[in-house]
C-alpha cells in the first residue's frame, strides 16, 4: 500500500488505537517489584515482574496483560499498581520486551514489529500462565483477577480458562469489540476510513507476513482482521469490569458504548463505568482513574459476596 506523507500522518492517527501501548504520567522507577521470568511459547521467555501484597492478609491475585508497543510496565509498576494494597500482582510481557524500557512505540526495533501479533502474543502469554497455575499449585487459593490494558485486553478472553480461581475479567481502556470493528470506528471518528479500508485490503494481499504498514508487520494486522473478541467476552461466563476515559483520544466512545449495549445481555456480570474527561490512561488532570478502579477491586476483596461488580454499583452517583 503506498500513501501519500499527509495521508501517512492521517492514518497514522487512525491506527494509535493500535500503537499506544498504556499511556500513564511520569512516576519514580519501582521498588517493589522484582523480574519473574516465565517460559513463553517454544522456549522463549515472557519477562514478567512480580510483587507481593502491600498489606496483610493477601486477599486475591492480579495478572496483568499489558498494552502495545515494546516499552516496559517496570519504570511506573510500583505507581500505577500502589492501590492494590491485598493482591500480589504478576505483570506478563512480550518476549524480547525489557520490562524496564522506556522505548516510544514508533521506536520499536524493527526486528521486534515484524515479529510482534496477536496470535504470537497469544502463545506466549498461555504458556507463561500455565507455567504459572503450576507455580501457584498447594499456595494459598485466593481467587484472581486478569487485567487487559488497551491491548492487552484484546487476549483476556482467550486466556481465562487458563487462569484457576478466575474471579474476573477486567477491561482497562480496551472496548471490547473485535478489534477491526472498534478500529473501524476510531477511523470513522477521524475521517480516514479510505485510509482503513486500504489497510484492509493490503492486508488480504498476497504481502509476505513481515511487510511493514503503518508501524506493524502484516501479520499484526492480518491477526487484528480475523480476531474474535466481544462475542467471546460476552458468551464467557466469568464476570466482567470495563473502565474507561470519557477523553479517550485511542478508542472512541462508539465502541465503548457499542460493546456495552451488546454485553447487557451476558449471563454472568457485567459493568462498566465511563470516568469523565478521563484519557487512554485513565488521567483527568489530578485525579488517577486508575487507582480508583483499585479502590474498586480493594473493596470488592474485602466484601467478594457483593460480587465485582459491587463496588461500582455502590459508587453510582
Amino acid at each position: 500500500m503506498s500513501l501519500g506523507r499527509a495521508a501517512r500522518i492521517q492514518a497514522s492517527l487512525a491506527l494509535a488505537f493500535f500503537l499506544g501501548g498504556c499511556a500513564v504520567t511520569a512516576a519514580p522507577p519501582s521498588g517493589g517489584f522484582v523480574p519473574h521470568p516465565l517460559p513463553g511459547d517454544g522456549g522463549d521467555t515472557v519477562p514478567a515482574l512480580l510483587r507481593g501484597e502491600r498489606a496483610a492478609p493477601l486477599r486475591y491475585r492480579v495478572i496483568v496483560v499489558p498494552g502495545s508497543g515494546c516499552a516496559g510496565m517496570g519504570a511506573f509498576a510500583d505507581r500505577y499498581f500502589a492501590g492494590l494494597l491485598h493482591a500480589q500482582v504478576l505483570v506478563l510481557h512480550k518476549p524480547g520486551v525489557d520490562p524496564q524500557a522506556r522505548t516510544a512505540p514508533g521506536d520499536c526495533a524493527r526486528s521486534f514489529v515484524q515479529q510482534d501479533r496477536l496470535s504470537s502474543w497469544l502463545a506466549h502469554a498461555r504458556a507463561a500462565l500455565r507455567a504459572d497455575a503450576r507455580q501457584q499449585a498447594g499456595g494459598p487459593g485466593v481467587p484472581q483477577l486478569l487485567v487487559g490494558i488497551s491491548e492487552g485486553g484484546e487476549l483476556l478472553a482467550a486466556l481465562a480458562p487458563e487462569v484457576p480461581r478466575l474471579a474476573g475479567l477486567v477491561l482497562l481502556s480496551a472496548s471490547g469489540l473485535d478489534p477491526q470493528e472498534a478500529g473501524a470506528l476510531q477511523a470513522q471518528r477521524l475521517g480516514v476510513g479510505a485510509d482503513w479500508a486500504a489497510l484492509g485490503h493490503a492486508q488480504a494481499g498476497q504481502a509476505p507476513d513481515g511487510t511493514v504498514l503503518q508501524g506493524r508487520s502484516l501479520g499484526y494486522w492480518r491477526d487484528l482482521w480475523q480476531w474474535p473478541l466481544a462475542q467471546p467476552l460476552i458468551q464467557g461466563p466469568w464476570p466482567l469490569l470495563q473502565v474507561w476515559g470519557g477523553g479517550d483520544a485511542l478508542v472512541p466512545a462508539a465502541a465503548y458504548e457499542r460493546f456495552a449495549e451488546r454485553a447487557r445481555g451476558r449471563a454472568a456480570p457485567f459493568c462498566a463505568r465511563r470516568l469523565d474527561g478521563a484519557d487512554h490512561g485513565l488521567q483527568r488532570g489530578p485525579v488517577d482513574g486508575v487507582q480508583q478502579m483499585w479502590a474498586w477491586t480493594e473493596q470488592w476483596a474485602r466484601a467478594p459476596q457483593a460480587g465485582l461488580c459491587g463496588p461500582l454499583a455502590a459508587a453510582q452517583p
